[in-house]
């Protein structure tokens, strides 16, 4: 509902950017891995543990809709995705950990997300990538 007001009321805004699906992708990444982060949180589950399940919850949806439209999965990719799901989480359980607010640890953390996928998008970040070693010749 969120994504259909803010499309209505600012279709300019929506309209000027290359792929407003892929800025809905990144807002849904932030809040589902700040979502699992917290939520393992709540379930007694380790830092390490609720970094993982929030990365994982993070990157999930995104791996089913790229399948479901036979496209090889971003998270497969060399693109910035996974690496902003796993801060957005890490932020959330470091703020578990100095008890902070929850709900300001899971803005901080969704916010961070989603300004990392954002401008890696924007500005075509990408992650290294493993090379061959040269034949000696």
């Amino acid at each position: 509902m969120l994504a259909g007001l803010i499309t209505f009321y600012w279709y300019r805004i929506i309209n000027r950017l290359n792929s407003p699906v892929l800025v809905f992708d990144a807002a849904g990444l932030a809040l589902f891995a700040v979502s699992g982060a917290g939520k393992a949180l709540v379930f007694q589950a380790g830092p390490v543990a609720a970094t993982l399940l929030g990365t994982l919850t993070g990157i999930g949806g995104g791996m089913v809709r790229d399948i479901l439209v036979m496209e090889i999965p971003t998270v497969l990719r060399t693109q910035v995705y996974a690496v902003a799901a796993l801060i957005g989480a890490a932020v959330v359980v470091l703020g578990g950990m100095l008890h902070l607010s929850p709900s300001g640890a899971a803005i901080a953390g969704a916010v961070l997300c989603f300004g990392l996928r954002f401008m890696a998008m924007r500005r075509g970040w990408r992650l290294p990538t493993a090379r061959p070693p040269e034949e000696a010749e």
